[in-house]
């Protein structure tokens, strides 16, 4: 039986594991590894023998990932990165998304700017996934605020769903080979066409592996002139997109996390989309658990005033315990635990650099 809990933390500089036992009372860090370098993704692979993998983006030597086969006590680099060919023209930024893929030692790679590799080794060596690296509108997607990234990557059998910000939802159907836009009842505020075939500024998606068909999205939301845009749900494996919003202080977050054993239970952070921050300076998590229904405010422990943190799209998770406990962090640098599904928070660590993801898994 696993008996360990651990956390691998991102931030602006370097990466950070945090290890602790099933009953959650305190965690022990450790780190930071990559100092002074952006990590804006992470994976704890739990197939075989666990593995960790952090990016590792250096502005002046490029970009690195890093492997660990110990429990994220040492790193190494791995022999190679995801790379463009030189006459593609694009040079790669950053690694934002880390998934395992169907293959064993299979990984999937979502960089910036958006296009996606995959490594049949455990990150030794890349290639392209063409069919979005070169898709006809890649070279019509637009940065967002984060950069022009495709950072989300969820696997559904044949069907892999990507989210890029700014260019949408797409939709494969065939295990990666080909894509399509699927973005039928997403809106954008910032261009005249309100609902385009692509081009979205999609901050999140998620499913839950026991609800054939469903997904949710944290869409950038926060426009008057296009309200509710921000938090929606397909039941037609994204093809069509509802929304969901009606009851949060704000549609506009980064986040979107469901619970591990409850399809139907979901967790959002509202955000100002002026400042970016939590409304009124008082944080909150919000929950749904019908769906998006209705929601249910969170914020048992969090501060009750002049908190003004920001918590990105990665960097929010839930483990798979029995009465599953809530991890995010901010880009002020804290950590937080949220136990009994959020019920009542507590800050894990108060003074790390600022954090760009969260990943936590049993091992």
């Amino acid at each position: 039986m696993p008996e360990r809990v651990l956390l691998s933390i991102g931030t602006k500089k370097g990466l950070f594991v945090a290890e602790g036992s099933r009953t959650r009372r305190s965690f022990a860090l450790r780190g930071p590894f990559g100092p002074g370098v952006s990590v804006y993704s992470t994976l704890l692979d739990t197939r075989g023998a666990p593995r960790v993998y952090a990016s590792s983006c250096n502005a002046y030597f490029g970009m690195k990932l890093l492997r660990s086969t110990d429990l994220g006590k040492s790193f190494k680099e791995t022999k190679g990165a995801p790379t463009f060919a030189k006459e593609d023209g694009r040079a790669l930024a950053n690694i934002w998304a880390l998934e395992p893929g169907p293959a064993k030692n299979e990984l999937w790679a979502g960089v910036e700017p958006a296009a996606l590799f995959r490594s049949a080794n455990g990150g030794d060596s890349w290639e392209k996934v063409p069919g979005i690296t070169d898709h006809e509108h890649a070279r019509k997607w637009h940065p967002g605020n984060g950069g022009l990234c495709l950072h989300t990557i969820l696997r559904d059998g044949e069907r892999v769903h990507l989210g890029i910000s700014a260019g949408g939802h797409y939709l494969s159907e065939d295990g990666g080979g080909t894509f399509q836009a699927s973005n039928k009842g997403v809106g954008v505020g910032f261009q005249p066409e309100k609902f385009p075939e692509y081009g979205q500024c999609v901050h999140k998606l998620a499913r839950h592996k026991d609800a054939p068909g469903r997904l949710y999205m944290q869409n950038h939301g926060g426009f008057p002139d296009v309200p509710g845009v921000g938090v929606l749900r397909s039941d037609d494996h994204g093809r069509t997109w509802q929304q969901i919003s009606k009851g949060l202080p704000s549609d506009f977050g980064f986040v979107m996390v469901v619970h591990p054993d409850d399809a139907d239970t979901i967790y959002v952070m509202p955000h100002e989309a002026t400042t970016r921050t939590c409304p009124g300076g008082v944080p909150a998590v919000w929950r749904s658990e019908n769906g998006g229904g209705s929601w249910s405010r969170l914020a048992k422990g969090l501060p009750k005033k002049e908190s003004y943190f920001t918590v990105l799209r990665d960097a929010m998770d839930i483990d798979e315990l029995k009465a599953p406990a809530l991890y995010f962090g901010t880009t002020t640098g804290q950590l937080w635990i949220g136990r009994n599904g959020g019920e009542e928070f507590e800050c894990l660590f108060d003074s790390l650099p600022p954090v760009n993801c969260v990943k936590v898994a049993v091992v």
